[in-house]
């Protein structure tokens, strides 16, 4: 199993970043990876395109609608991923896939063999058919591909208690019902009573999104029990707006993760008087 946000340590939770494979063109992607091994960040959520998604907000419809564009797909990705995770230290992949556009007409089972084999550390299925839920956890298990399951705060129980059961490579606690970029109107903070909640139902690591863009968002996810946070929206729109202005996105991205991630404490100087 992936040791996704187990190797943060004290005062820093886990980081996760999304992207848009493709968006900056995937030539971009592998120094992109590399840049965010570098600054430390535990997670690369990378995600295979698709169109009109009904849970993104409009920064990341664009994204997806420019790496669309440029033909980005799942094998012009899995060949791209395969040629740099060998070089990454620590950051791990997980691949988002929506099964209407990149799975449904594929055997499921090859497919996530193809990722697996790609060197992905795990796969999140967007809008997964309900009735396929048992062959894609019984597929993945077969891969040795773990499995990152999602579930939202007003989730009903068993909804919320059927994600932790599945996830084996990490939990994603979506923090509110509604779209990417936009924050929880009580904030992050509120979710304690969820997260506490969903430790007791699984082991595997507990992850909140949606609305966190600072620093003092992270450190908010940190403060409700969750071991990491994922950053989607406020990190495509620098990539969006380094497009825009001729610069370079990857140093674009790269200084936003230092902006968010929390300081480190210091341990106090001993007192050699």
């Amino acid at each position: 199993m992936a040791d996704f946000f187990t190797r943060s340590g004290p005062g820093r939770p886990g980081l996760a970043l999304f992207v848009n494979a493709g968006d900056p063109p995937l030539d971009a992607l592998p120094d992109l990876a590399l840049a965010l091994d570098e600054q430390g960040a535990d997670c690369l959520e990378l995600a295979v395109p698709f169109p009109d998604s009904v849970t993104d907000g409009p920064v990341i419809r664009r994204s997806a609608r420019r790496a669309l564009e440029r033909g980005t797909g799942l094998d012009e990705v899995l060949e791209c991923l395969a040629g740099f995770r060998p070089r990454l230290r620590r950051l791990r992949v997980a691949l988002l896939v929506d099964w209407s556009h990149s799975l449904k007409r594929r055997d499921h089972a090859a497919a996530l063999g193809e990722i697996a084999a790609a060197g992905a550390d795990g796969v999140l299925v967007h809008a997964l058919p309900p009735r396929l839920r048992e062959t894609h956890l019984a597929a993945a298990g077969h891969a040795g591909l773990p499995v990152v399951s999602t579930c939202y705060q007003n989730s009903p129980d068993r909804v919320r208690a059927r994600a932790a059961a599945d996830a084996s490579g990490y939990l994603y606690l979506v923090a509110h019902y509604g779209r990417s970029g936009t924050a929880p109107a009580a904030g992050h903070g509120a979710l304690a009573g969820t997260v506490a909640g969903l430790r007791l139902l699984t082991s595997s690591p507990i992850a909140v999104g949606f609305g966190v863009r600072t620093r003092q968002d992270v450190q908010a996810v940190a403060a409700c029990g969750a071991d990491a946070a994922v950053i989607g929206s406020a990190g495509v729109a620098r990539i969006e707006s380094a497009l825009e202005e001729g610069r370079d996105p990857v140093r674009a991205l790269g200084a936003f993760v230092r902006s968010v991630q929390p300081v480190r404490s210091l341990a106090p100087t001993p007192n050699r008087s």
